[in-house]
């Protein structure tokens, strides 16, 4: 039987007898659902959420991707969007190294380096899928090698920069769509950040996996990531108080805000900001603490955020003339904020506004703007209303990002 061929629920069927031939009630329990739930999983007649999945497969052990992807797990076919090299690497598929990992400084230094590129390269897709691979293979080399040995703090250290690693594989492989491959590092993000007993990086994992959340369509996924960011935000009010936590602390307020605005409960979402980000942003001042960049502009730039999801452009774009994104350290950032301004003006049918901002994005990260949903419905329903001054930049910037 090919597993590749089976629905999500028989898939889930299929490793639990494969792997170990265990009973439906002892995988439930370990899992932390009914076996009555498991059953309707396995019969095609429930969904799993996103984190009931993550844990069937660590419990089955299997990577998420196996119960998510078309194709089977091994050396799977990477989509539209993701380097196939970061894909097969993740899998376990990349090129075997017999040679001895670099130590964890050196590795550090490297995602460090990486991360810098993520947030501030124009081309950051295409210089992330270049470093990616080797990265992720020499990072899990070294986790391997250490996972024996008899240095606690080397070994430590070592999960450390896997959890880092992780974090940034989660927004690389969710921008570029692959859903399936971002729950998964999201996923080996908080079991690494857990097994080295850091509670800053456990909640910075735990905020990236309520960004996964957040993305999925499935019904209750949203929901969950709010149910996530707090139950992380209580965790780690457990752990010392530093400037480092706070800042996590609130990058996980904003998990749950967007998850209120996405449900369009906009009293609680505004409420929620004002009342439990804005004065965590002011404590910590502006930051990109475990790259969250949270701080004072970030909470702002959501408050744009809910007027914008909430139809409300005028607010929105009131909000938005209050707000320099000019200093900030994530180029993803600027993009989002430029992409709702250019939406409020959208909403209200001023098409040479949303021209000059979508072309101003297109300037400041061209791999976003054709990896964004939001961004080509607006070129595509500016393209079919533009007046004939405009025609021309309009048709232009529709055939650079190829979408006609």
């Amino acid at each position: 039987m090919d597993p590749a061929t089976l629905p999500v629920g028989a898939r889930v069927k299929y490793y639990r007898r494969k792997n170990g031939n265990r009973s439906q009630a002892a995988v439930a329990g370990l899992c932390g659902i009914t076996e009555r739930y498991l059953q309707q999983i396995e019969a095609g007649t429930k969904v799993p959420s996103a984190r009931v999945l993550s844990r069937l497969a660590a419990e089955l052990g299997v990577p998420v991707a196996a119960l998510l992807a078309d194709e089977p797990v091994v050396c799977p076919t990477a989509p539209l969007t993701a380097a196939p090299a970061v894909a097969r690497a993740l899998m376990g598929c990349g090129p075997p190294r017999n040679d001895e990992p670099p130590d964890a400084a050196e590795l550090r230094e490297r995602v460090g380096e990486a991360w810098g590129i993520w947030q501030s390269s124009r081309t950051r897709f295409t210089e992330a899928a270049e470093i990616l691979p080797d990265l992720i293979t020499e990072v899990e080399l070294a986790v391997r090698a250490h996972r024996t040995g008899n240095d606690a703090a080397a070994r430590r250290e070592v999960l450390r920069v896997a959890a880092d690693l992780y974090g940034l594989l989660r927004s690389y492989c969710r921008r570029a769509g692959r859903l399936d491959l971002s729950l998964m590092v999201a996923d080996r993000a908080i079991r690494a950040a857990e097994s080295a007993d850091d509670p800053v990086r456990i909640a910075a994992a735990q905020w990236n996996l309520g960004h996964v959340l957040l993305s999925h369509d499935e019904p209750g996924a949203v929901d969950e990531a709010k149910d996530v960011a707090l139950s992380a935000v209580a965790q780690l009010r457990q752990a010392p108080v530093t400037i480092a936590s706070k800042a996590v602390e609130g990058a996980l307020e904003l998990v749950a805000v967007v998850s209120d605005a996405r449900r369009h409960r906009w009293w609680e979402a505004r409420q929620r900001l004002e009342q439990h980000a804005a004065p965590l942003a002011r404590q910590v001042g502006e930051g990109n603490v475990q790259w969250t960049v949270f701080g004072p502009t970030n909470v702002e730039m959501h408050a744009m955020s809910i007027e914008m999801l909430a139809g409300e452009a005028v607010e929105g774009l009131r909000v938005a003339d209050q707000i320099d994104t000019s200093r900030l350290p994530s180029r993803e950032r600027q993009f989002t904020f430029g992409l709702e301004l250019a939406r409020c003006h959208d909403l209200r049918r001023e098409d040479a506004a949303v021209l000059v901002h979508l072309l101003d994005l297109e300037e400041i990260a061209p791999e976003d703007l054709v990896r964004s949903a939001l961004a080509r419905s607006m070129i595509l329903d500016l393209q079919k209303r533009v007046r004939p001054t405009f025609r021309r930049q309009v048709t232009d910037l529709t055939q650079r990002l190829q979408l006609v």
